[in-house]
C-alpha cells in the first residue's frame, strides 16, 4: 500500500525544530521589552514631575510639589511592578527548576531593596530641606535599580543589562553631586528615555 504521507523534507524538518527553539527560548528567557519600557515610563513620568517641580534655578516649572511628585513617581513605579510581575508570572508558568526559583528570588530582591529604601528614607527626610528629601528618595531608590540591573545581567548573562544598570549607576551619580534639579532632569532623559529607546531597540531586534 503506497503511503499517502510522505516524510517531510529536510528543509521542512528545519523549520520545525528552529520554530521549536524560538517558541522554547521564549518559555526559558524573559522578554526583554518587560525589563525597560514599563520602567522607562514610570521614570519618565515620574522624575519629570520632579523636574518641574525642582527646576534648575531653585524656581519650579509647574505648581507640583516635592511630594506630589513623589506620589507620581511611587504610583507609576508600582504600576510598571505590576505589569513585569504579570508577565514575568506568566511566562515562567510552564517552567519549573533554577529558571523559576531565580526569578522568584531577583523579584523578591526588588521588593527588599525598595521596601529598605523606603525605611531609610523616612527615617532621614524629616531631617532635611523639601528639595532634599526627593533626591534622597530618587537618589536611593536609582541605586537599588542600577545594582538589581547589573545583578540581572550577572544572573542572565546578560551584558545588555548589565550595561544598563552600570548607566543608570553613572547617571545617578551624576545626578546626586550636580542637585535635585539636574537629578531629575537627567534621570527623566537619560535613564526613562534611555529605557524606552532600549525597549524600542530589542523590540526591532527580537
Amino acid at each position: 500500500m503506497a503511503d499517502n504521507n510522505p516524510a517531510p523534507s529536510p528543509e521542512e524538518m528545519l523549520r520545525v525544530i528552529e520554530e521549536q527553539s524560538v517558541a522554547t527560548a521564549k518559555m526559558l528567557f524573559p522578554n526583554p521589552v518587560l525589563f525597560y519600557l514599563p520602567w522607562g515610563v514610570a521614570w519618565l513620568l515620574g522624575f519629570t514631575a520632579f523636574f518641574l517641580s525642582y527646576g534648575l534655578g531653585g524656581r519650579p516649572y509647574a505648581p507640583i510639589s516635592p511630594m506630589q511628585a513623589l506620589a507620581v513617581l511611587m504610583g507609576a513605579q508600582l504600576v510598571a511592578g505590576a505589569v513585569t510581575t504579570f508577565w514575568l508570572v506568566r511566562m515562567n508558568r510552564p517552567v519549573r527548576g533554577d529558571s523559576t526559583a531565580r526569578g522568584a528570588m531577583y523579584g523578591y530582591s526588588w521588593f527588599a531593596g525598595m521596601l529598605l529604601v523606603a525605611v531609610l528614607a523616612s527615617r532621614i527626610t524629616p531631617m532635611l530641606p523639601p528639595a532634599e528629601r526627593g533626591l534622597v528618595w530618587a537618589g536611593a531608590s536609582m541605586t537599588v535599580v542600577a545594582l538589581l540591573y547589573m545583578a540581572g545581567g550577572a544572573i542572565w548573562l546578560s551584558w545588555p543589562m548589565f550595561f544598563v544598570g552600570s548607566w543608570v549607576a553613572g547617571v545617578n551619580a551624576l545626578g546626586i553631586l550636580l542637585g535635585p534639579g539636574w537629578h531629575a532632569l537627567l534621570t527623566a532623559v537619560l535613564v526613562g528615555g534611555g529605557f524606552i529607546a532600549v525597549a524600542a531597540f530589542q523590540r526591532r531586534r527580537a
